[in-house]
């Protein structure tokens, strides 16, 4: 069964001044109840904290995050392999997914390929454990090598590396993001629901042009792309969402990067909301 729950990258405040519980337990009170950590750190008490949000809450920890290799304030699958197996059985969580691309990866071939081989053996080692292992995606995968996505070079070079859709990025890499659920199809077990809105170019800019300065008029005018609740962009969430239940995602993940001044819940409370009044309440 599909559900809907929230990344928890933009509860990280949160989380650090109110504790995981008292955090989820407001999560909870808005309709959401699977989360999936990410940018929280995995001290003892934050998991014991999301442990009792499990016991008592009813929380699912969809998935938790790792690096491949070591990343300032995180843990890496190279470096702290047995803690986060040990976690995620603590926590009952079946999925671990990868946040990003190293840096390197986005600029040289080799360093992907090398990316690719490395994660697909981190891949059998935690199925070992019956862990899984995902990817998720931005912009930079949609760049082409050879005529081909990077995305593809990923899922073709690590075959046993699952998929995590973001479809903010999707469309931000320019591709339909029901067209990409569907071309993945079975390797995608989680979506990030991510709202793409356009916001107004602000007045500053057209002063700027007035001004003669064209430098600071594109950087506004190529910058209003902007992150937004569901529901309150452009993307085709009434299309998105069912794609991504016939497909067997596994859980379809709130998400917003920039909030633009409104708090993290009232950003979830909006998103929840939206996807309600759209019929996809049965998914909560």
């Amino acid at each position: 069964m599909t559900r809907i729950g929230v990344q928890a990258m933009m509860l990280k405040d949160e989380f650090a001044e109110h504790g995981p519980f008292e955090t989820l337990r407001r999560v909870r009170d808005i309709g959401y109840r699977a989360v999936e950590v990410s940018q929280i750190p995995m001290t003892a008490a934050n998991v014991a904290g999301l442990r009792r949000a499990v016991d008592e809450l009813g929380i699912d920890i969809a998935a938790l995050s790792a690096s491949l290799t070591a990343r300032p304030g995180g843990e890496s699958l190279t470096d702290d392999f047995d803690k986060i197996v040990a976690d995620a059985r603590r926590l009952g969580a079946t999925m671990i997914r990868i946040g990003m691309l190293p840096v390197e990866a986005m600029a040289s071939l080799d360093a992907l390929l090398d990316f690719c081989d490395r994660s697909n053996e981190a891949a059998r080692r935690l199925a070992d454990h019956g862990i899984r292992l995902y990817y998720h995606n931005h912009h930079v995968e949609f760049a082409k090598h050879d005529g081909r996505y990077l995305l593809d070079v990923i899922a073709d070079h690590a075959p046993d590396v699952g998929l995590e859709i973001d479809v903010h990025w999707v469309q931000r890499g320019g591709l339909d993001p029901v067209t990409t659920l569907r071309r993945y199809g079975d390797r995608v077990a989680m979506v990030h629901l991510k709202d793409y809105r356009i916001g107004s170019l602000p007045s500053e800019a057209v002063a700027a042009l007035a001004a003669g300065d064209s430098a600071a008029f594109m950087a506004a005018f190529t910058g209003v792309v902007q992150f937004a609740e569901v529901g309150e962009g452009n993307l085709d969430f009434a299309a998105i969402v069912p794609t991504s239940v016939e497909i067997g995602a596994e859980y379809l993940l709130v998400e917003q990067d920039e909030r633009y001044g409104r708090s993290p819940l009232d950003c979830l409370t909006t998103s929840h909301d939206n996807l309600v009044a759209l019929g996809f309440g049965d998914l909560f």
